[in-house]
């Protein structure tokens, strides 16, 4: 594969580390402000909206595509870093989750009136969206597990489950989901039991039950939440690609959306790195620097392998997907998912250690960084089910 970015890459590249350092950095202090002060929607995430758009800076994550900016998942992956650093970054971008995942199913799956109906005020940033798969009553790992109901009845389907760490329910702009179920729980092959249809929050029988807080963090982005669905009817056109086809779709939509994540982690994972090396050479312990403790240099130098390892497993992803596709990528994705969220979670853990209590407060945004990565290491899908399948993989080479 090739390591150097095209001069598109490198000018939208610069584009987004100037928008970064005039926009979203200044901005970081009002946002937690804002955040501290009941609000887990700051308000200064849509004034910078029209800023990004306007700079060109939006819709960057649809590959090959009429609707976004025709990046190539390789050519995303240093913007969707950049844009990482931040945590509420992303979404003035548009190009958050669950959105982009749900944006990208709309593009490939959706009929040309749902598209009309809900992609484009997504691609414009007017609404949000929810993705509803996970499910308190079961293991969801084992997606096969799913249990709520999706039953036709005459020109609607009828939709009854309990869903949870549902991506953006409990937020007031979100106007729609993306919800997973079973219009056939008999078929034999249990990969054909699911469907997915698109729901409207707003239809009777939808209600967001409560958010669910992450390690106590009621205002991390992406707030998930808990939401029930009693006998919701929603129009049969609204189901995608057809009865039986949810988990190929979920497999189409969970590729893209776990390699996004894995991007944007290394971006995190370099921002608590960049924290623990000014932190440390300011902080006097026993006589000198923390910085010129020999467990402090060991640290500083494994962060940095270690994100340039996870960097370059995803840039290797991110090209086959470009050009074997995601289905033959699969062994390489599931990789990264294990490989980044664990990398990021070590070197966040050592630079909370290096900020000694304070890096477990609020006043350098570590102890949420923590939570995020960590949750990463259970959404889509958990560690263990990732090595299961790089192990498979792996003994399928020697039959």
């Amino acid at each position: 594969m090739e390591f150097e970015f095209s001069p598109k890459v490198k000018d939208l590249q610069a584009k987004l580390q100037a928008f970064m350092d005039e926009h979203i950095y200044p901005s970081e202090a009002r946002y937690h402000a804002q955040l501290a002060a009941g609000n887990p929607w700051p308000e200064v995430v849509e004034e910078l909206k029209p800023k990004a758009r306007a700079a060109g800076l939006w819709n960057l994550f649809l590959p090959h595509s009429e609707f976004g900016a025709g990046l190539t998942n390789l050519e995303y992956a240093p913007l969707c870093e950049v844009m990482g650093k931040v945590m509420w970054a992303p979404e003035v971008f548009n190009c958050s989750a669950p959105d982009t995942g749900n944006m990208e199913v709309l593009a490939r799956y959706a009929s040309p009136a749902l598209q009309k109906q809900w992609l484009e005020p997504l691609l414009a940033g007017e609404i949000r969206s929810c993705f509803a798969m996970t499910e308190p009553g079961v293991a969801s790992s084992d997606a096969t597990n799913i249990q709520s109901a999706i039953v036709r009845d005459g020109d609607h389907y009828v939709i009854n489950g309990r869903k949870w760490f549902s991506s953006g329910a409990p937020d007031p702009r979100c106007k729609v989901f993306i919800f997973m179920g079973k219009t056939d729980p008999d078929n034999p092959d249990k990969h054909k039991q699911q469907s997915m249809i698109v729901v409207p929050l707003e239809t009777p029988g939808v209600t967001v039950v409560r958010s669910l807080p992450i390690f106590g963090f009621a205002g991390a982005p992406d707030v998930t939440g808990e939401v029930s669905f009693k006998d919701v009817r929603v129009p049969a056109s609204n189901i995608l690609l057809g009865e039986g086809r949810g988990f190929e779709i979920a497999q189409g939509r969970l590729g893209p959306g776990r390699i996004h994540h894995c991007m944007r982690v290394i971006g995190v994972a370099e921002r608590a790195l960049e924290a623990m090396c000014r932190r440390t050479r300011v902080r006097v312990a026993f006589g000198k620097p923390i910085a010129e403790q020999t467990v402090t240099l060991e640290r500083i130098a494994e962060s940095r392998v270690l994100i340039d390892q996870a960097r370059l497993l995803v840039l290797k992803a991110a090209w086959m997907m470009d050009t074997v596709g995601n289905k033959v990528a699969r062994k390489e994705i599931a990789m990264i998912k294990v490989a980044a969220p664990s990398m990021a979670c070590r070197v966040i853990d050592w630079a909370i250690q290096a900020h000694g209590g304070g890096g477990i407060t609020d006043d350098f945004g570590l102890a949420l960084a923590y939570a995020n990565a960590r949750l990463l290491r259970i959404a889509d899908g958990p560690d263990e089910v990732h090595r299961n399948q790089i192990g498979k993989l792996e003994l399928a080479k020697y039959k």
